[in-house]
């Protein structure tokens, strides 16, 4: 009989990063957010396709590479159609794509909101005194799990550090300082509440 509740938390970054780069028109460095539109480019059989970023003080654009120089045939039929298409699931994609935006842009403002969404995978049998959460992230979120864990579980995170020091709260896969990592997708964090007096309130949270 298991005494674990196994919950779900789906987490979606609210704000796309932005490239922080100079821009020509303000003779300054400035915050480039995505505009949702795409661009793309043929010459010949090869392929350049960006995403269009503009200032948000001038309006300036600046056009983050996406791929160039690609063979026609080597472009994934799906892509190459979403990107024909502006299709926003696509671009959206890109857009929360954060290493690929370091690659072009160096410095990126990133931003911890996110919408949650909450589902039980599996009641516990009896009183559950055990609590496993697994964290599905649909993009890269720079979004701390202690952090995540005491606003949702309404835990300060020193009581988050206490717990963890006494190995009563664990994640998986294990590693350094892994509760004050960014999370990841897949990631578990597996918390012992047996002894916790507010075991019921902190499980009413947890689930949906």
């Amino acid at each position: 009989m298991s005494h674990t509740l196994l919950v779900q938390w789906t987490i979606v970054p609210r704000i796309a990063p932005r490239a922080l780069i100079a821009c020509n028109r303000c003779r300054t460095t400035r915050a480039f957010v995505p505009s949702g539109k795409t661009r793309l480019n043929a010459n010949g059989r090869r392929l350049d396709a960006w995403l269009i970023y503009r200032c948000s003080d001038c309006d300036n654009t600046w056009n983050r590479p996406i791929f160039e120089r690609r063979h026609v045939g080597d472009i994934d039929p799906a892509d190459l159609c979403a990107l024909q298409n502006n299709d926003e699931i696509f671009i959206e994609k890109v857009a929360f794509d954060i290493d690929g935006l370091r690659r072009h842009a160096g410095q990126v403002e990133e931003f911890p909101d996110v919408h949650l969404r909450k589902a039980i995978l599996q009641p516990a049998a009896g009183s559950p005194i055990r609590l496993e959460i697994l964290f599905d992230l649909a993009v890269k979120t720079s979004l701390r799990t202690e952090r995540l864990l005491s606003a949702e579980l309404g835990l300060s995170r020193s009581r988050v550090a206490t717990l963890a020091d006494a190995g009563r709260v664990a994640a998986i896969p294990p590693g350094r300082n892994a509760l004050q990592r960014a999370l990841k997708d897949q990631m578990r964090v597996v918390i012992d509440l047996a002894d916790e007096a507010d075991r019921n309130a902190i499980l009413t949270r947890a689930g949906p």
